[in-house]
């Protein structure tokens, strides 16, 4: 295979000339905004909505020298060299082979990637320079990539000397000791040698190479620009110089081997060809094929159970808390934690915490055949250390994979602490998981905040390649999310932005808050990816990981399905004496109901709390519209809804759920509480967190709003 990561300039050239998209559907492209004549509605807008020309993909198969060769150009937005993890990450799936336990077999030579840069771009976005970082790293590397800079010594209208510090455009790749070659674009037996050069390289020592060809844009910008205006010393030279096309031929019929009517004739019967297919275009040229209506959660295909049974769960956490022989496990990690896990299958308490429930969610899929890659800054450990996949020796430092050693295991597990990148990070994974739909793909930001850096690749991606592209991804996003007291760039994941994104069926977005829910909430995304894969969104928690009202038992994880919506009357009363329903997501939860024997009491005190009941809505999007008017009926006698949360009002999941609440509830009032619009998502100091979070607490199961004093 072959994949090919590039972004606008010549686009449409390699779409049609190398890997031999038809010249008809590249020319629709010119015509696609058009609506089919004489009907208004074509524009149906529940279609996919397509993109412009230049952003759109291919995928072709070619003989060569015999075999068949797979080549691929990756569809990709406007942010240019943001398709270059993409690519890796796809050239990493092919090369992967996931089918059998342990690790997965890397086969280099199954796939090569070729990115062609931009030269203002290839110095000017740090996704270039996160992209190289990871050549050479064993979760990431692909045996080396072929990078192309087309140099047109201008970037839009920018002249070199002011969109780079450096003398060359390539310069960023001396620093990961990549070699790189200069050469004259207008010679093209000069660029083969380098190309060629770079694949010899490429193949003997598994790094990346880099070919700098030196050329121009003669038309500017895009067709339809002017040059003239920003550079007319330079493009005054260009429209005096003859294209590489005319040079080439002069050469060739010099040298003998055409003439140059031979070569002519060549002009003409393409430009024939163009014209012909430009005639062919019907009249449904802007036609797309239509999508799905949107869903509501439990839609086809969502499995309707997804337990395990309990007996292999208890083997299965057995192979998982099981050191190999002359193993020394770190004392203070199996005392405190590996040994609470051998018996927490046999408590009678909910003891399973939000690590091991992850682990069996892991293992019981491997079980089945699906193959795991999660990756993440200090992913093998867990940031919260409530993770630990990979141990180490207390004596020697070496590794030992629990799940590469699961003996259950039916497919390969990897798991990779990443590099301090989230933006390349997320799109190589983005790219891997659209590569090996198959594969249950996650990635896990150490605080979810720091998901702000991978932001291009949530919008453009993650949010809208299906819409787009018709690209599917079964992605899992870990963003560790919630209020205690650790600041505004330790709280919020950002959920509202998910959630904002959210349409067509493009997303899962959950915010679980038991360690079975999550459980289940795995399995079903493992299930869902050959059937109906999307992006799962996850606000994972930090204080609610060891939690005793996040652990669950045997039977939870054995028996069910995720539920969208879950129940509670946690100070007492009977459903028909509910007159308030507290509605919230996550973590906020917790604080409600309460911890200890103290807070337990001071909730207990409140007048009224035993006519509340508090619903959580575990599943954001889809909209769980139905479950939640099947719960809400439970409460013949209630009189208001309040949606409470910890995050500012401005933030958070307010803005998404009130119009959707609105119209669920009829004429039932809804009311808001949780903090104020705020500029900064969380409290700086511990005790004013503290404050803010008892405030909303009282607020919420009184029933008696505070009042939202400006600036407060």
């Amino acid at each position: 295979e072959v994949l090919i990561g590039m972004a606008h300039r010549g686009r449409l050239n390699v779409l049609t000339h190398v890997l031999g998209k038809p010249y008809a559907k590249m020319l629709t492209g010119f015509q696609s905004a058009q609506l089919v004549p004489g009907n208004d509605d074509a524009q149906n807008p529940d279609e996919p909505s397509g993109d412009v020309k230049y952003h759109m993909g291919w995928d072709e198969e070619k003989e060569v020298d015999g075999r068949t060769v797979r080549v691929t150009l990756s569809p990709n937005p406007s942010h240019l060299e943001f398709v270059n993890p993409v690519v890796i990450g796809m050239t990493r799936a092919s090369q992967d082979d996931t089918t059998h336990p342990g690790a997965p077999a890397l086969d280099v030579d199954a796939a090569i990637a070729v990115l062609i840069h931009g030269d203002a771009a290839f110095p000017g976005q740090g996704t270039v320079a996160e992209t190289l970082n990871m050549s050479g790293l064993r979760g990431y590397t692909v045996g080396g990539t072929l990078h192309l800079i087309a140099n047109n010594q201008v970037g839009f209208t920018t002249d070199p000397e002011d969109d780079r510090s450096t003398r060359w455009a390539s310069d960023l790749a001396k620093g990961f000791e990549i070699p790189i070659v200069h050469v004259n674009a207008d010679d093209p037996e000069a660029c083969l040698a380098a190309m060629r050069l770079g694949f010899a390289y490429r193949q003997e020592f598994r790094k990346d190479f880099l070919v700098d060809l030196v050329g121009y844009r003669r038309w500017g910008h895009n067709e339809g620009d002017e040059p003239l205006f920003t550079q007319p010393v330079m493009y005054e030279a260009i429209r005096n110089h003859p294209t590489a096309r005319e040079r080439y031929a002069r050469q060739l019929a010099a040298e003998g081997v055409v003439t140059a009517d031979e070569a002519e004739a060549m002009v003409k019967e393409v430009a024939a060809e163009l014209s012909a297919a430009l005639g062919s275009l019907g009249e449904d040229a802007g036609h797309h094929d239509e999508d799905d209506d949107e869903r509501e959660s439990g839609g086809a295909g969502d499995p309707q159970h997804t337990g395990v049974d309990a007996g292999l769960l208890r083997e299965l956490n057995a192979a998982l808390t099981t050191f190999p022989e002359g193993f020394t496990p770190n004392a203070r990690l199996d005392k405190n934690v590996l040994q609470k896990r051998r018996e927490a299958l046999d408590a009678t308490a909910p003891a399973i915490d939000w690590g091991q429930a992850e682990a069996l969610a892991f293992a019981s899929v491997l079980a089945e055949g699906v193959p795991v890659r999660l990756t993440g800054q200090d992913a093998e450990r867990g940031t919260f250390s409530h993770r630990h996949a990979v141990l180490s020796d207390a004596r020697t430092g070496k590794k030992h994979n629990t799940f590469q050693a699961l003996p259950q295991a039916r497919a390969s597990f990897e798991i990779y602490n990443s590099p301090l990148s989230e933006m390349a990070v997320v799109g190589f994974e983005y790219g891997y998981s659209v590569r090996d739909p198959q594969a249950l793909v996650l990635w896990e930001a150490q605080f979810g905040d720091f998901a702000n850096g991978a932001q291009v690749m949530v919008d453009q991606y993650l949010a809208a390649s299906y819409q787009k592209w018709g690209v599917t991804s079964g992605l899992t996003l870990l963003l560790p999310h919630g209020y205690e007291g650790q600041g505004p760039e330790h709280s919020s994941a950002r959920l509202e932005r998910y959630l904002q994104l959210c349409a067509q069926d493009n997303l899962r977005v959950v915010y679980p808050t038991t360690s079975a829910q999550f459980f289940h909430l795995l399995r079903r995304q493992a299930a869902l990816l050959g059937a109906d894969p999307r992006p799962l969104v996850v606000m994972s928690p930090k204080s609610l990981l060891r939690h005793p009202h996040a652990a669950s038992t045997l039977r939870q994880l054995a028996e069910g399905r995720f539920n969208p919506v879950l129940a509670d009357q946690p100070f007492g009363g009977s459903a028909d004496e509910v007159t308030r329903v507290l509605l919230c997501s996550g973590k906020v939860f917790v604080d409600l109901v309460g911890t200890g024997d103290e807070q337990r009491a001071e909730r207990l005190s409140i007048e009224g709390v035993d006519r509340v009941a508090v619903l959580r809505v575990e599943e954001l999007y889809p909209f769980p519209a139905g479950e939640l008017r099947e719960v809400l009926a439970r409460y013949p006698n209630a009189r208001e809804v309040v949606w409470v949360q910890e995050e500012p009002r401005n933030m958070g999941a307010w803005t998404f759920m009130e119009p959707r609440l609105r119209q669920l509830l009829a004429e039932m009032p809804l009311r808001y509480e949780g903090r104020p619009e705020r500029a900064s998502p969380a409290e700086g100091y511990a005790h004013r967190h503290a404050a803010e979070q008892m405030r909303i607490v009282r607020a919420a199961l009184s029933g008696s709003p505070a009042l939202e004093v400006a600036g407060r």
